[in-house]
């Protein structure tokens, strides 16, 4: 496909007419407002390096992206949205169409999506409009800023064990039938087969019993395993091995199977199960496929939510009144006519600037949130929209971030770290790690009995470098305090510490957190949540609509520049952010109360 980078038409004058008769007394539609307060906002010339300069033309990928955040901002499916490019005046009037234009078909806007992400343009819309909301002084580096992450439930059918190695094998099964038919009907038994991969494995019912659901898994091995033989025969042809559902498969055998060759030369199959001592259990669940059409998704747990998908982090600005106390609201020289439009004062506690979403990270849903905030971190440093401060939750902190963020990017994390855990601490009798006294440069510690360590010996403990302090057993044993400082069978105290200035940042954290006023200034870190409510309710967010890590990615990040847009459009007309309802009894209880 070929594109030449072209500006984009203006509004022709009859749609222009038509949409200010029709909206005339009334807020015009976010469509609308968005041509007129940005213009040519996603110019073709961007998305060029993924067009090549031969080939049949295509639409304009400046103007299918715009399509794109508007389906976003609708949760319209692609029919729908390439039927809206076709009968509705906005969506004419921001894209530059006339009355006559017939638009495209909706195939086009998958076709486009592949592009973008065979590209890696995935995130060209959201820096386009940061870009612009830079220059118009609605966003700028520094300040506050938050991050949290939900959950996001794949495009694909939940599977069991038993029902992914099945359908694992009528993937393959069909994906042949369909690229060697001749080849395949050579290979197995055709009937036999249909009958048993003939629909998808989870549309009828399984056997009831264990016995039977074992042995079913059994026969869905040994298809596969000889399926696979056939594939990968020598003298087959090459490009079978290659297909991606062959791949598939054999890793999905891999990693709930075991076969091996018993002494009469007989080929035993056996199911991986969950706890072996022999090394022969199933894989970590972050490895562990989860379905044949989407090799990205995982299962992963958080507290009592259990799903199949992937996770979003989140980040906006967050700027609150103080913040933005002595700037002057910025009106863009293409917004004069709409500024002149009377609107409703807002409330002082309001910011003078809206809340920005400035960046999204999908990743795969078992990586944990602190293994999430590096690559944020980098994205917001790319984009120059670093903050100065960064309120996240419990999980994404650590004490290699919290110093880290601070040397590598000037970024302050304002987040509760975990609490000492150990028994001592909890308990709040004896001595906790934070009792004792550390004399670095020496390369002791002092208890605080007044007895001095003798060991000190630095390690690796998972991948993290920290110090084992010991103290003398003739020490521990004689002192008082014993029984509550260590329960040891060597009857000595050890700690474990960070290098020296991630301990003392782990225990300034702690320290601070206790206080109120820290207590206080945390409380800005739930506005993100929503965020996300929003996200959900507009974008369905908690639901992907297509399938692999790297397209759910453009999903979520063309949802960002919808809510963005949506949330400007609110700004620019005097709304106030929306506030949570009270019912009437908890209005009357409150009456009762006060």
């Amino acid at each position: 496909m070929t594109m030449v980078p072209q500006p984009w038409p203006e509004p022709t004058a009859e749609v222009a007419r038509a949409v200010r008769a029709r909206f005339h007394g009334r807020e015009m539609p976010l469509p609308v407002a968005v041509r007129d307060r940005f213009g040519e906002l996603f110019a073709d010339v961007e998305f060029a390096s993924a067009f090549g300069v031969t080939g049949p033309s295509g639409w304009s990928p400046g103007r299918l992206s715009l399509v794109t955040v508007f389906q976003m901002a609708e949760n319209l499916t692609d029919r729908q949205a390439a039927e809206a490019v076709r009968d509705r005046l906005s969506w004419a009037y921001a894209l530059g169409l006339d009355l006559a234009d017939t638009g495209f078909d909706h195939t086009v806007l998958s076709e486009f999506r592949s592009r973008v992400v065979a590209h890696h343009l995935e995130e060209k819309v959201l820096d386009l409009l940061l870009a612009r909301l830079k220059e118009m002084g609605l966003v700028e580096a520094g300040g506050k800023q938050r991050t949290d992450s939900t959950s996001v439930v794949a495009a694909v059918r939940d599977l069991n064990r038993l029902e992914l190695v099945g359908e694992s094998v009528r993937a393959l099964v069909e994906t042949l039938a369909a690229a060697a038919p001749d080849w395949l009907a050579q290979v197995i038994d055709v009937p036999g087969w249909s009958r048993r991969y003939g629909r998808r494995v989870d549309s009828w019912k399984m056997p009831a019993s264990k016995t039977k659901q074992d042995a079913l898994a059994i026969d869905y091995a040994r298809d596969g395993f000889a399926l696979l033989g056939a594939v990968y025969a020598p003298e087959q042809p090459g490009w079978l091995r290659e297909l991606p559902a062959a791949q598939v498969l054999r890793i999905v055998l891999l990693q709930n199977y075991t076969r091996t060759t018993a002494r009469n030369g007989r080929e035993v199959v056996k199911r991986r199960e969950k706890n072996t001592e022999d090394g022969d259990g199933l894989p970590p669940g972050s490895t562990r496929l989860a379905s044949p059409y989407d090799t990205d998704t995982r299962w992963s747990a958080k507290r009592d939510a259990f799903w199949n998908g992937y996770k979003v982090h989140i980040s906006e600005t967050c700027a609150t009144a103080a913040d933005d106390a002595g700037r002057t609201e910025h009106v863009p020289p293409t917004a004069k006519a709409a500024a002149k439009t009377p609107r409703r004062p807002k409330p002082d506690r309001a910011p003078r600037r809206p809340n920005v979403i400035t960046n999204v990270a999908t990743t795969a849903s078992t990586l944990p949130d602190s293994k999430a905030l590096e690559g944020i971190h980098q994205s917001q440093q790319r984009r120059g929209l670093l903050p100065d401060e960064h309120y996240i939750d419990s999980g994404y902190p650590s004490a290699e971030l919290i110093t880290g963020s601070a040397a590598r990017y000037g970024v302050a994390l304002i987040t509760p770290v975990l609490l000492d855990t150990s028994r001592q601490a909890k308990a709040k009798e004896g001595f906790a790690a934070h009792d004792f006294t550390i004399d670095w440069e020496n390369h002791q510690a002092v208890c605080p009995t007044g007895n001095t360590s003798t060991a000190w010996t630095p390690n690796i403990q998972n991948g993290v470098t920290k110090t084992v302090v010991s103290f003398a057993a003739l020490d521990c044993i004689p002192c008082p305090f014993k029984q509550q400082c260590t329960t040891a069978k060597s009857n000595r105290r050890q700690l474990s510490l960070h290098p020296p200035q991630m301990t003392e940042a782990l225990r300034h954290a702690r320290a601070r957190q206790q206080t109120k006023d820290w207590n206080t200034e945390y409380v800005l870190r739930a506005g993100v949540e929503g965020t996300i409510r929003q996200a959900v309710a507009v974008t369905d967010l908690h639901q992907a609509r297509y399938r692999g890590l790297a397209k759910t990615h453009l999903e979520h990040v063309y949802s960002a520049v919808a809510l963005n847009l949506i949330r400007l459009d609110a700004w620019w007309n005097g709304h106030p952010l929306d506030r949570t309802r009270t019912s009437h009894l908890a209005r009357l209880e409150l009456r009762l109360a006060a």
